[in-house]
C-alpha cells in the first residue's frame, strides 16, 4: 500500500451498521494489531466513526435517518470513515491513484450537492472516500448529479452503484434512472442489460457475523422504538455470541432499565464496566440507577469514576454537584457547578448551575453575617 492515512495507537472506532466487505471480527482483530480498538455502536470514547453500506438497507427511515446521524457524529467532533476507507487505514485495500481536485472544486464542476457528494463519499461511491478526488470521480460525480436531476436520491445511487463491479468502472458507462422491470428508483447502464438494484457486493462474513450484526441492528431498532423488553431479550442473543461485547451490556443495561428491571439493569452495567473499565456512560448510567434507588453513597462513587474518566464529560459533573447539595456539601457543589460552567455556559442545566452557585453565595453571606 502506498503512503496516506493510518490508525493512530489509541484510536477508538465505532461501527454503525453491519460492514459488508469485511468480517467485524477480521477488522476488530486488524484494529487490535495497530494498538487501536474497534466496537459495535458509538460512545463518548469514540473517535472514528465507521459507516457499514449494510446500514443503507437497515435505516427503517431510509436516507434521511442515515444524514441524520451522521450530521450528529461530524458535529461531536468525530471522523466519519467509509468502509474503502476503512480498509485502506487496515492496509487492506489498495489506496487509489495520486489525485488532486478538493471537494469544492468536485462540487464546483459537477454541481452535485455537497451533502449529496458527503453521503455519496461515505458508502464509497466515488474512487475515492474523500478529497482529494479523481478526476474519474469527478466523472461519477456528473453522472450522479445527472441521475438526482432525474429523481435519484443519494441513497437509491449509493445502493445501486457496487452492483457493476469497481465503481471506477462506471466512468465509461451511461447510468440512467428507471427500469424496463417496473422498478422506477432502479438505475441501470445504458444497454440495458444490466440492472443495478441496490443489492449489497460483498458477502465475505460468515453465517455467525451475519447473524450478529442482524442481531444488533435489530436489537437497535427495537430499542429507538421504545420495545425495552424485545432489545434486551435481541442484546443478550448478542452477548451469547459475543460475551465481551461491552457495548452490548450497556445497551441492554439501558433497556432494562427502561422496562423496569432494576436490578438487572445494575448488574449488565456492571458487566459492560467490568468488560470495558473506561466505560464512561456505563459509569455514569449505574450511578442515576444508584441514585434512584436512594443508594447514595454509591452513586458518588461512580460519578467520581465518572468524572475522572472523562474530565470534558458535563453531565457527571452537574449530577455530583446535585448530589452533594442535596446532602448539604454546599461548597462542594458550588465547586463542580463551576466547574460544570466551564464545559457547558449555554444550557438550561448551565442556568440552574448558575442559580446554584447564587443560592451558595448568598447562603455563605448569610451564615458570616
Amino acid at each position: 500500500m502506498t503512503g496516506g492515512p493510518v490508525i493512530v495507537p489509541g484510536a477508538v472506532f465505532g461501527v454503525v451498521g453491519a460492514l459488508a466487505a469485511f468480517p467485524l471480527r477480521l477488522a476488530a482483530r486488524e484494529v487490535e494489531r495497530r494498538h487501536a480498538e474497534l466496537r459495535r455502536g458509538v460512545t463518548r470514547r469514540t473517535t472514528h466513526v465507521v459507516f457499514g453500506r449494510a446500514l443503507l438497507a437497515k435505516a427503517k427511515s431510509g436516507d434521511a435517518e442515515i444524514e441524520r446521524r451522521a450530521k450528529a457524529e461530524r458535529e461531536a467532533g468525530r471522523t466519519l470513515v467509509s468502509e474503502n476507507g476503512f480498509l485502506r487505514l487496515l492496509g487492506l485495500m489498495k489506496a487509489p491513484d495520486a489525485s488532486s481536485l478538493s471537494r469544492q472544486s468536485l462540487i464546483d464542476q459537477s454541481r452535485l450537492a455537497g451533502g449529496d457528494l458527503d453521503m455519496l463519499s461515505l458508502f464509497d461511491a466515488f474512487e475515492h472516500d474523500g478529497e482529494p478526488y479523481s478526476f474519474r470521480d469527478l466523472i461519477l460525480a456528473r453522472k450522479y448529479a445527472g441521475l438526482i436531476a432525474s429523481g435519484a436520491s443519494w441513497g437509491a445511487i449509493a445502493r445501486s452503484v457496487h452492483r457493476s463491479g469497481p465503481v471506477a468502472s462506471l466512468t465509461a458507462k451511461s447510468l440512467n434512472l428507471g427500469s424496463q422491470h417496473g422498478r422506477p428508483d432502479a438505475i441501470y447502464l445504458d444497454d440495458g442489460t444490466s440492472e443495478l438494484d441496490g443489492q449489497l457486493l460483498f458477502d465475505l462474513g460468515s453465517p455467525e457475523d451475519d447473524t450478529l450484526e442482524e442481531l444488533f441492528a435489530e436489537a437497535e431498532m427495537a430499542e429507538e422504538e421504545g420495545r425495552h423488553d424485545d432489545a434486551a431479550a435481541l442484546y443478550q442473543r448478542c452477548l451469547a455470541i459475543d460475551p465481551k461485547d461491552a457495548i452490548a451490556a450497556f445497551n441492554r443495561a439501558n433497556c432494562l432499565r427502561g422496562a423496569g428491571w432494576i436490578a438487572e439493569a445494575a448488574h449488565d452495567y456492571a458487566r459492560a464496566i467490568k468488560l470495558d473499565p473506561g466505560f464512561v456512560e456505563a459509569w455514569f448510567n449505574l450511578a442515576g440507577l444508584m441514585s434512584d434507588e436512594g443508594k447514595v453513597a454509591s452513586a458518588r462513587r461512580h460519578l467520581q469514576k465518572a468524572v475522572a474518566l472523562d474530565k470534558a464529560y458535563a453531565d457527571p459533573v452537574f449530577n455530583l454537584a446535585r448530589l452533594e447539595f442535596d446532602a448539604g456539601h454546599l461548597m462542594e457543589a458550588r465547586r463542580l457547578w463551576v466547574r460544570y460552567l466551564e464545559l457547558d455556559a449555554e444550557s438550561e442545566w448551565a442556568r440552574t448551575a448558575q442559580k446554584g452557585i447564587q443560592f451558595v453565595d448568598l447562603h455563605m453571606a448569610r451564615t458570616a453575617g
